[in-house]
């Protein structure tokens, strides 16, 4: 498993505690797994990672192109943008987009740009639709596989 892939993904733009979401908007953990994070074994918290960068990268993949991963490495540092190294760089790219201010950012600079279908459309506007996107696909997964759980009980 990649090194550090247990750390936290909370990116300072958690929206279970503060508001009771039941998807953070920031990192897309479900309620329950921000609350239990601490107490769950490496591989819990390796199985969550992976589901959401599975799950971002889908979103993410689709709509920007990396041109430089180590340019857009060392510009989310440089920043002191919070991102897990050992996550896809599209999981880096959401980072930047909730957390960098979206009216003076220059993607170029970070080495990724917008796919051309999605070129035309602003970047505030785009981000929204991708952290749309992303809260529908996390709550399709946890529908499908978590709400039947419970009905078991």
């Amino acid at each position: 498993m990649k090194s550090g892939l247990t750390r936290t993904p909370c990116i300072g733009v958690c929206s279970t505690t503060s508001v009771g979401d039941s998807i953070c908007r920031g990192c897309k953990r479900y309620a329950f797994e921000v609350i239990q994070w601490n107490a769950y074994k490496d591989e819990e918290k390796e199985s969550v990672l992976r589901r959401i960068e599975v799950l971002t990268t889908q979103i993410m993949g689709d709509k920007f192109h990396i041109d430089s991963e180590d340019a857009l490495k060392q510009r989310m540092k440089a920043h002191k943008l919070p991102f897990n190294e050992a996550l896809s760089p599209y999981c880096w790219i959401n980072t930047l987009l909730q957390k960098a201010p979206l009216d003076r950012l220059q993607l170029a600079d970070f080495g990724i740009r917008v796919n051309a279908q999605y070129a035309q459309i602003a970047l505030q506007e785009l981000a929204d639709t991708i952290d749309k996107e992303l809260l529908t696909l996390c709550g399709a997964h946890f529908e499908r596989y978590y709400a039947q759980m419970d009905s078991y009980s």
